[in-house]
């Protein structure tokens, strides 16, 4: 039997591995003709180049110009105002109210038709309130008193940071309970249904 070659042999440790290895023939050469036939390939001319570094040129002063209406949008967002929260009158009042640089609810919410709907809801809010059962009229009104502070405190972290999505996102899904509280107490009242 002979011995395995030095190349055959089974490795069962990193330490038997040699530290370095030098390639059998310079790899250079090969290498630099490589670049040079990508730059022979390339044969762009100067206005070529000139042109595609204008596009380059171009695209970042378009991101310039909205990076600079973004900053100046933030400035003229309104800060401070009231919000159009919903007044539930309840038998300790703990009305929630808004807080000094809270975002007015208008900002959010410029939709006439949803503001004409919960301006009407929230009109009939009383009578509809006092239609129901005191069990389901004291649901409502915590209901109604937690989405309030919920609004009030997203409005006020948006006076903060305004262009934050996430909070933006919350504050929407908060109206949209809103809606749906204001309109399942609609829908309550009227005779032989519930909430």
């Amino acid at each position: 039997m002979t011995e395995p070659s030095n190349t055959d042999r089974k490795v069962t440790s990193l330490r038997e591995l040699p530290q370095s290895i030098e390639p059998r023939h310079d790899l250079w050469p090969g290498i630099e003709a490589r670049l040079g036939d990508i730059r022979a390939a390339d044969g762009a001319t100067p206005a070529q180049r000139r042109a595609v570094r204008m596009r380059w040129l171009a695209a970042a002063a378009m991101v310039a110009c909205v990076a600079i209406g973004v900053w100046v949008g933030r400035g003229l967002l309104p800060g401070t105002a009231g919000s159009g929260t919903v007044a539930v009158n309840t038998s300790p009042p703990q009305a929630v109210q808004p807080p000094v640089n809270a975002v007015p609810h208008e900002v959010y919410v410029s939709d006439p038709r949803y503001q004409e709907q919960r301006a009407a809801l929230v009109r009939d809010l009383q009578a509809r309130l006092a239609a129901l059962p005191q069990p389901q009229r004291d649901k409502v009104t915590a209901s109604l008193q937690a989405i309030e502070k919920a609004k009030a405190d997203l409005e006020e972290a948006l006076g903060h940071d305004p262009s934050n999505a996430l909070l933006q996102e919350l504050l929407v899904n908060t109206y949209q309970d809103e809606m749906r509280v204001l309109t399942d107490v609609h829908e309550a009242s009227d005779p032989g249904r519930g909430i």
